[in-house]
């Protein structure tokens, strides 16, 4: 799973339909969140939207490039973290990023 933030709704989305075209990822959940961070030395606290990307841990490489390549954040926000779904779920994720340009 890929943790991203970013500055709206259309933004995540616009991240996440790119990748789901790519078929680079199986899935996306978007959400807003509450941010509090420092940014050039200034606490900053306001609105952002995560996207949650579930896809295949060989393919974090390329995921991540795909991110850095549209994302509009000078530094954006890209968190691998490993999980562990139940089998049938995993199967679903293989099979969906096993399509298209991706495989």
């Amino acid at each position: 799973m890929i943790y991203t933030t970013h500055s709206s709704e259309v933004a995540a989305r616009a991240v996440s339909d790119h990748l789901l075209q790519m078929r680079l990822i199986a899935c996306a959940n978007v959400f807003p969140i509450t941010s509090a961070y420092w940014w050039q030395d200034v606490l900053q606290q306001e609105g952002e939207w995560v996207a949650l990307f579930k896809t295949r841990l060989s393919y974090w490489e390329r995921v991540q490039a795909e991110i850095v390549k549209i994302h509009p954040y000078e530094t954006p926000c890209i968190i691998k973290m490993e999980v562990e779904a139940n089998a049938a779920y995993e199967q679903w994720i293989a099979s969906e990023t096993n399509k298209g340009q991706a495989t």
